[in-house]
């Protein structure tokens, strides 16, 4: 691939220094006098490292051994798995300690040794040596930038010593790069970084770690290749699917920052269920390249510890790509000012923020949901207190559902009449059976002969037919591997895991392997009619942005059944809304944590669905402290005012907080 805005390995190097020395663990702290007790890592923002560093309290080689050490710590495997890591029967374990959500290490082969690390965390399994100098690790980028200050006396970039774990969705130069498959690639190295990669390391970020994730950004919380991922505030439980390495990883600091990717919910699920701040942004104001089956939804957003540090990795690689013609929207869009300027706000006067109770209406929840409510309940009189305006229609009321009847009819097409076969009928051919249009223009003109039914929540969906067979083809087409090159090789050419309990990504790979054509008109027909309607809808009522809790339910046991669709169905509503699919910018925020909470298991007694799959029930309450977060959503490219309205919740309310069993080493105390 040609990306023209990526820093060469070998640029990077002679600016920094020579490539290739080999770093001994805490040689260069030692060798400084420095303490390593002077500075505390945990919960350490980017102002906190570069402060540290700045005034020699400890170094850039030290930040980065000082997460070495935890991941060492706390990094392992989380489960027992009597089969292998890719066999069925995974048991949990209570108060396990580790977390397994860094899968890929930044470090070259006798590095990694030293430290003691296994080798499936080796940053290539096809390249056992890997001693090309144009490659620096993590811990020689961090002494290249120790030398740098040196020099000149000054940080190397915005995020100098900010050490970053990617979802192992992206394509990096110097690892392997697979999505969590164990696919047999012929060079388990991309060619290249991924655009946002790049301008990351050219900021002064130092990529130390892979986070593990649900194969091919799916559902579940497993991967071939990484294996079971757990969250640090209840090891029995999820950190919330796809992107769940990113978040877990981040909440037990294990890294400062990490890089996510969102197609529904994974930025805005693992921030929530890990108790921290993800930015799911607009999507076409970040470049995709790199970007292993990207799709037209797939969205690229940090999780940090806090808003600031959030909009600080956002800013460092925000803006127009030509490897990304999609980016061409956000031309001219740009703030006028540095994210991070806009995540320092204390009041909200003015403000304007529209409470979706469509999405949490406790009438149609079960008591798994209760304490969520309570908590943003909560959040909605802490709003209010620093100044915002909060529009909302109450208890059981519908903030959207009456403005969205107004124009469904207009801009949903077929996706709408298809909802209603009985008021718009087709033949066996699908080919309409009296004047659509008329019926459709009757509606327009008085909403009232819209279906009762019809609200916010059952705006209609359209699919994209090949899409994710097509780019995942080009994808591999870009990259160039001598033995995958196409989904059919990632088909054949793999390890796969085998267990009931968790998702079975062969098959969906299968399932897409059969598809022979792209047809995306529905699925930007239902992009083009929601934005559309909810913009409306957001400007008749004068608001700058939505709001409603993350997810309903707090995380769920790992293993547990999937919900289905439909009354009481909490986590068919996880992470429910999908207006950041649509093209809406969101961030999460931590809103708290529960007492208690309800579990859903298999119910052996009761008949199976329609659909076949065994019934299933909540048990509860149980004692559990699990993190609860709450959405903000923006109109696009608004990015800068959910900072705002983001930052100032924060500052009222402090609800992040580290998990308790992943706590300071004792020698870094």
């Amino acid at each position: 691939m040609n990306r023209s805005t990526i820093v060469p390995a070998t640029l990077l190097c002679a600016l920094l220094s020579a490539c290739g020395q080999s770093i001994e663990p805490t040689a260069t702290a030692a060798a400084a006098g420095l303490e390593p007790a002077q500075f505390q890592l945990e919960e350490a923002t980017i102002d906190d490292i570069q402060h540290a560093i700045l005034t020699k309290r400890i170094t850039t080689v030290g930040v980065v051994e000082g997460y070495l050490a935890r991941i060492k710590a706390y990094n392992g495997t989380c489960v027992k798995q009597p089969n292998g890591i890719l066999g069925a029967g995974v048991e949990t374990i209570p108060h396990a300690g580790q977390l397994n959500a860094l899968s890929t290490l930044n470090l070259r082969p006798a590095t990694r040794a030293r430290w003691g690390f296994e080798d499936r965390k080796a940053r290539s399994m096809t390249d056992a040596a890997d001693q090309d100098p144009a490659m620096p690790d993590a811990l020689e980028t961090a002494a290249r930038e120790d030398a740098a200050l040196t020099r000149t006396g000054k940080l190397v970039g915005p995020l100098h010593g900010v050490v970053i774990a990617l979802k192992d969705q992206y394509d990096t130069f110097d690892m392997r790069s697979t999505s969590g498959s164990d696919a047999f690639y012929a060079n388990d190295r991309p060619p290249d970084d991924a655009t946002f990669v790049a301008r990351l390391r050219a900021a002064g970020a130092i990529v130390l770690a892979k986070a593990n994730l649900a194969e091919y950004a799916s559902g579940g919380s497993r991967s071939s290749f990484g294996g079971v991922f757990c969250n640090p505030y209840d090891t029995e439980r999820s950190p919330s699917n796809s992107s769940a390495g990113s978040g877990s990883s981040v909440a037990a600091n294990l890294v400062t920052c990490a890089i996510a990717e969102e197609t529904g919910s994974s930025i805005r699920g693992p921030a929530r269920a890990n108790n921290a701040v993800g930015i799911a942004p607009t999507q076409e104001l970040i470049s995709r390249d790199g970007m292993i089956q990207p799709g037209i939804n797939t969205r690229v957003g940090p999780i940090c510890r806090t808003v600031k540090d959030a909009a600080k990795i956002l800013g460092a690689y925000a803006g127009y790509d030509p490897q990304d013609e999609l980016t061409v929207y956000g031309v001219g869009r740009m703030p006028p000012k540095a994210y991070e300027t806009y995540a320092a706000e204390k009041r909200l006067d003015g403000v304007r923020v529209g409470v979706v109770r469509e999405l949490f209406d406790r009438a149609t929840l079960t008591p798994a949901s209760y304490q969520t409510i309570d908590l943003v309940e909560q959040a909605l009189v802490d709003l209010k207190s620093v100044g915002a305006e909060v529009v909302d229609p109450g208890a059981g009321g519908a903030l959207l559902s009456s403005c969205v009847r107004k124009y469904a009819p207009k801009w949903g097409g077929n996706l709408f009449t298809s909802m209603y076969p009985k008021l718009f009928p087709v033949d066996k051919d699908g080919k309409p059976i009296g004047d659509h249009i008329a019926t459709l223009v009757s509606m327009v003109m008085d909403p009232s002969k819209v279906p009762e039914d019809f609200s916010f929540m059952s705006l209609p969906r359209g699919t994209a037919e090949g899409e994710s067979k097509f780019s995942m083809n080009l994808y591999l087409a870009e990259r160039g591997d001598a033995a995958i090159k196409t989904n059919t090789d990632l088909l054949e050419k793999a390890n796969w895991l085998d267990d009931p309990n968790y998702p079975n990504y062969k098959n969906t790979r299968a399932t897409q392997d059969r598809q022979m054509f792209v047809d995306m008109s529905g699925r930007m027909l239902d992009r083009f009619q929601v934005q559309t309607t909810i913009l409306e809808c957001m400007q008749e009522m004068h608001l700058d942005a939505l709001t409603y809790p993350t997810s309903n339910t707090p995380p769920e046991k790992l293993g547990s059944p999937s919900e289905r669709r439909g009354a009481g169905a909490e986590r068919g509503r996880t992470s429910s809304s999908s207006l950041g699919r649509e093209g809406f910018p969101a961030i999460t925020v931590p809103a708290g944590f529960t007492t208690e909470v309800y579990d859903r298991v298999r119910d052996p007694d009761a008949p199976k669905g329609e659909d076949g799959e065994p019934a299933t029930k909540l048990v509860g309450p149980v004692a559990a402290r699990l993190p609860v977060g709450i959405d903000f959503v923006g109109r696009p490219f608004d990015e800068p005012t959910l900072l705002k309205i983001a930052s100032a919740y924060e500052a009222k309310t402090h609800h992040r907080g580290p998990p308790p069993e992943f706590g300071a080493l004792a020698a870094q105390r």
